[in-house]
């Protein structure tokens, strides 16, 4: 993906992790339904590509300041934002968000949807729907009560309260404190662990009732795997193993 493809989203890989950069910093990278639909196929690109870990990020002062105001009424919009938000979960390889300023509404859904969060001095999450007379879906409000806690998650939905990066790296909504460079560093070090072990981890920690079928299909195929057998020789070789997901 270009700049001439898509000039509201860049995608750049640096080995096994690519990272995905919003690009409407005029409008505080808010999401409308091009951009929606542009991390959609971005993220399908970027492991069509190879990448191993994605980091997602917004250009300029902002992560993404929630959805675009002046197109959120339609059905359109509320399609592309929730399928690209589920998509983002139920891919295969760890998302890290680099929330590089204000995540806010739609913002804080999407590094929701990311499997872990590095917050810089700068940012700031909340869901102000009560302010707005909206409403964001139950994956939303129960993934972020998973996250933060039930007392933070219902400051946030019912007194329309903003965490700063201290008050959510205290209850747990983000994980690391740090700039972009911070995520990236991260994302490396995952993209070395075992990418069947992470889908499987990924499938459980993001996963719904009725999925221990495939939950089973997966651990079985962990444990089949040439990568087991690679860690194994690793050790026995006193060096560090070589995963390739196979």
């Amino acid at each position: 993906m270009t700049d001439d493809q898509n000039s509201v989203l860049t995608l750049d890989h640096d080995g096994d992790v690519a990272t995905l950069v919003l690009r409407r910093p005029d409008r505080r990278n808010a999401l409308n339904v091009d951009l929606c639909r542009a991390l959609h196929a971005g993220v399908d690109d970027a492991i069509a590509a190879g990448a191993r870990a994605l980091v997602i990020t917004g250009e300029g002062t902002a992560f993404c300041a929630g959805a675009d105001l002046d197109g959120v009424y339609g059905g359109e919009f509320l399609e592309a934002l929730y399928g690209m938000l589920h998509h983002l979960t139920q891919l295969p390889v760890p998302i890290v968000a680099a929330v590089n300023g204000p995540a806010i509404g739609a913002g804080t859904q999407l590094a929701m949807a990311c499997d872990l969060r590095v917050a810089d001095e700068t940012a700031r999450f909340g869901v102000p729907t009560a302010r707005n007379g909206m409403a964001v879906d139950a994956w939303t409000i129960r993934t972020l009560e998973k996250l933060a806690g039930g007392g933070p998650a219902r400051r946030i939905m019912l007194g329309a309260e903003l965490l700063d990066q201290t008050q959510a790296l205290d209850c747990g909504l983000a994980d690391r404190a740090g700039a972009v460079q911070t995520a990236l560093d991260w994302a490396q070090e995952i993209a070395a662990f075992a990418p069947l072990t992470l889908a499987h981890n990924k499938m459980v920690l993001n996963g719904a009732p009725g999925d221990e079928a495939a939950v089973e299909a997966s651990f079985a195929h962990v444990w089949a795997s040439a990568d087991v057998r690679e860690a194994q020789q690793a050790r026995a070789d006193k060096r560090t193993p070589v995963f390739v997901g196979e």
